[in-house]
């Protein structure tokens, strides 16, 4: 029996119902189960991966590569796309440089204002400090 492939993991966070959105759109696309998918929120997870455990979440959600490379926000979601056939026409955008600035800064604008975009959050998971 060959053993299970390594995944990549997005990292999102659970208690925001945009991010959970976002991730269910990812969920329906991935027909090969490509990635592994886990909120922020799961115990053990600064265990499991140490390099998250300085990041600032705020900033967006996590993609961590097969050999431990970590994608940030917009980051992310190029990498993500770059490995579901059904999103790989949204790659290109990010390979021109003037729209992959844009693109970065669509992303920080959404996920600063994500609380509004997704309706409720639960706990308060998405008060963001904007100091």
């Amino acid at each position: 029996m060959t053993p299970p492939q390594p995944k990549d993991v997005i990292v999102y966070d659970g208690q925001c119902r945009f991010c959970q959105k976002q991730v269910e759109r990812i969920r329906r696309w991935d027909s090969r189960s490509r990635f592994e998918y886990v909120p922020r929120q799961t115990p053990g997870l600064d265990e499991r991966f140490p390099q998250l455990a300085q990041g600032d979440f705020n900033t967006g959600m996590r993609l961590i590569g097969e050999a431990g490379s970590v994608y940030v926000g917009a980051d992310a979601v190029y990498q993500i796309a770059t490995r579901l056939p059904r999103s790989r026409w949204i790659a290109w955008v990010y390979r021109v440089p003037v729209l992959h600035q844009l693109a970065r800064g669509l992303y920080a604008w959404v996920a600063k204002n994500r609380q509004s975009l997704g309706g409720s959050c639960e706990d308060g998971a998405c008060q963001i400090d904007h100091r």
